[in-house]
């Protein structure tokens, strides 16, 4: 008879199901990092993944709390299910508080209740919890020693999620969502009808151009904003960080055609990206 899966098995499957850029990220770090980082980007996975195959939102926010109560009995001493039991005892080592599991919870119910963002500051808002907190705790995990590091993470996790929204709008299009802000929609006279219905045009490239630049910048800024000190622990950040930009201008490169396809990069590439990384220590 077959042993029943642990739950670090567990977690390592749902890492690696994603297909994720991440999971190339976590190849190098060395056992124990590697574990919590895995076990954490698990729960991340788990709690998204809720509103991503919700049909119905109301079966979802139920969801949704039910995880709430869990992260909260998790760190009461009772976790039951297996992404918590995998993350309990090795949360304490890496720093890895209720309040950052709660507010990843509290990002994927801001996607229950809201499909539009009327402007920048609102959507900042919306990224600082479903990717500046996981990139706060991914740092900590790490091998942070610098309170700067905390300014770093956080940029850069705004970064790869403004690099999602952009690689995705077709997709989230299609679950009726819009996440670039109807400010900058307005200001580049593209109607969110235009990008429901999938319709490319001129205004609509100029638009993606505009938040292209601005997730650039936010690399730039985040990795001005890495201290020294922290480079060499943070390297799994910087591979994320090179994938992602990669990607970027892959998306560019194809005219923004983010509409109808999710333009990605080979299983492969994302590998060599990483690996540079590690083998030169940058970008």
């Amino acid at each position: 008879m077959a042993a029943s899966p642990t739950p670090q098995d567990y977690v390592q499957q749902k890492a690696a199901a994603s297909g994720s850029s991440f999971y190339y990220a976590f190849l190098f770090l060395p056992p124990p990092k590697r574990a919590a980082i895995t076990a954490f980007y698990a729960f991340c996975r788990e709690v998204d993944d809720v509103v991503d195959e919700a049909t119905d939102p109301g079966v979802a926010a139920t969801k949704l709390a039910w995880w709430q109560a869990e992260v909260a009995q998790a760190y009461a001493g009772q976790a039951s299910h297996p992404v918590m039991r995998a993350l309990m005892p090795i949360a304490a080592d890496f720093c890895i508080e209720q309040r950052h599991l709660q507010a990843v919870i509290d990002g994927c119910q801001m996607d229950l209740n809201q499909t539009r963002y009327l402007d920048y500051p609102g959507l900042q808002r919306y990224c600082h919890l479903v990717a500046g907190v996981v990139g706060e705790v991914a740092a900590q995990i790490f091998g942070q020693t610098q309170p700067q590091t905390t300014a770093y993470a956080h940029t850069l996790g705004q970064a790869l999620q403004l690099t999602n929204i952009i690689r995705d709008v077709g997709e989230d299009a299609m679950r009726g969502r819009i996440y670039l802000p109807m400010s900058e929609l307005k200001q580049f006279e593209v109607t969110a009808q235009e990008i429901l219905t999938r319709q490319y045009s001129d205004r609509f490239i100029a638009l993606m151009q505009f938040q292209a630049r601005r997730a650039q910048g936010l690399y730039q800024q985040a990795l001005a904003l890495l201290p020294v000190a922290d480079r060499r622990a943070q390297k799994s950040g910087l591979m994320m960080a090179s994938i992602y930009r990669a990607l970027l201008i892959e998306i560019e490169r194809d005219q923004f055609k983010v509409l109808h396809q999710r333009i990605s990069l080979t299983p492969l590439r994302k590998f060599w990206l990483a690996w540079k990384v590690q083998a030169l220590g940058r970008l």
